[in-house]
């Protein structure tokens, strides 16, 4: 009995060895998957970098055109304001120096000067075209009478 034994003992161990090294190999196989994920993953998180690092340089490009362009608009608005400032000085000097000159300035506009310049506060293009479409149309040069 102790051959039989023997041998049921090496079929068993056989056995528990098969078992061990199917389960190690069904292990391996489920760690390749997770590692061809994982690659898979690693792949989409690099290329949406990537996309997000192209983006930011846009960005930063586009920010940068951005201040340069208002750069740009604040020098051209300091140089209107001296210029529109040295314009009212020359206009106040010539007022000063030329009494006909002063009475003109000092009388008031025409009615038909003050209605173009008076203007309800109007916010966006669409108040503005109603504005213009309610005032008086002025008659085209056909409609106007013969003199």
């Amino acid at each position: 009995m102790s051959t039989l034994r023997q041998a049921l003992y090496g079929i068993a161990l056989l056995g528990a060895l098969a078992l061990l090294i199917w389960g190690q190999e069904a292990r391996i196989d489920v760690a390749e998957g997770e590692t061809e994920q994982a690659k898979s993953a690693a792949k989409t998180a690099r290329e949406d970098a990537d996309r997000n690092l192209q983006t930011a340089n846009t960005l930063i490009a586009t920010l940068k055109q951005e201040r340069e362009a208002q750069s740009t608009l604040r020098v051209q608005q300091d140089q209107l304001r001296q210029g529109l400032a040295k314009r009212e000085q020359t206009i106040e000097d010539l007022k000063r120096e030329n009494a006909e000159l002063r009475n003109w300035a000092d009388q008031p506009l025409p009615d038909a000067a003050r209605r173009l310049r008076e203007r309800p506060a109007l916010t966006g293009a669409a108040a503005y075209r109603d504005w213009l479409s309610g005032r008086g149309a002025v008659p085209t040069t056909s409609d106007q009478p013969a003199q």
